[in-house]
């Protein structure tokens, strides 16, 4: 009687993997599923444990291409005074909100935020690059801005 239990186990677990691979998107309901109705025995627990953990990684990564689009833009501000719109006001406005939301929703990113800050700052400077005529090497090497100044709603450089 435990080899069919551990056979079936089996089966449905394999066949899990294999959906994963096939339909990663009836897999991800048919795992929701499972878990709502308490049937662990189906669950594809590697795949599901990689897409939790993977799930928390957007989460950063979509923090620092926020920044990334901030810092951006309050070098824009910034290096080219004469084009200073409502446009970037938006922009920068946006992200603002956008962060702050995320880590409310989010808290245990806050430890992050610095860090976020300083990887985000090479996206930074690429998105400069490559919308104004400044070259990289025409920027500051890091983040001029202060952690403080960057989430004051006031602050717009000059």
């Amino acid at each position: 009687m435990l080899d069919i239990k551990l056979n079936d186990v089996y089966s449905s677990t394999k066949q899990a993997k294999d959906q994963y691979e096939q339909d990663f998107y009836a897999w991800t309901q048919n795992q929701a599923e499972l878990l709502r109705r308490g049937k662990l025995q189906g669950l594809d627990l590697e795949n599901l444990a990689e897409e939790i953990a993977s799930l928390g990684k957007q989460q950063k990564q979509e923090l620092r291409n926020r920044f990334g689009v901030l810092i951006g833009h309050l070098l824009k501000w910034e290096y080219q005074p004469h084009l200073r719109g409502k446009s970037w006001r938006i922009t920068i406005d946006l992200q603002r909100d956008e962060i702050l939301e995320l880590v409310q929703e989010n808290p245990s990113l806050k430890p992050y935020l610095e860090e976020a800050i300083a990887k985000s700052y090479k996206q930074a400077i690429a998105l400069v690059v490559k919308e104004t005529p400044f070259d990289k090497n025409d920027l500051p090497s890091a983040c001029l801005y202060t952690f403080d100044q960057i989430f004051d709603q006031d602050f717009y450089p000059n």
